[in-house]
């Protein structure tokens, strides 16, 4: 059976610990950027604490730095998520696109009205 969205969740600070609260197993789950609402990752998978936790890279430092690829990073603190457990991966896969064919209908509704 199909669960609904949990709360959005901050992530966890690395400094002090803490732990993604999240489901084991299969599920989808959104993260998106606390103060613009921009949805950052959306996703299904087989392990949802898993993806979530490995979602945030460590920074770089030392050479590293020097040849890390200029894209936008976001730290912990700017991001939330929520999850959706599903009873198997494809049940996981098929609410993973059913949410996604709903928000770009919601996305084509709100162009044709002229929501900005």
């Amino acid at each position: 059976m199909v669960s609904s969205w949990a709360n959005w969740k901050p992530f966890p600070n690395p400094d002090h610990g803490g732990h993604i609260d999240a489901p084991i197993g299969p599920g989808v789950f959104e993260v998106r950027h606390t103060g613009t609402g921009e949805q950052i990752a959306f996703a299904h998978s087989g392990k949802v604490a898993q993806s979530l936790a490995i979602l945030l890279p460590k920074p770089a430092s030392g050479l590293r730095l020097l040849f890390a690829r200029k894209r936008t990073h976001y730290r912990s603190a700017e991001l939330e998520y929520r999850t959706c457990s599903a009873a198997s991966l494809d049940e996981a896969r098929t609410m993973a696109e059913r949410l996604r064919e709903r928000r770009e209908a919601y996305m084509r509704r709100r162009a044709a009205v002229g929501w900005a």
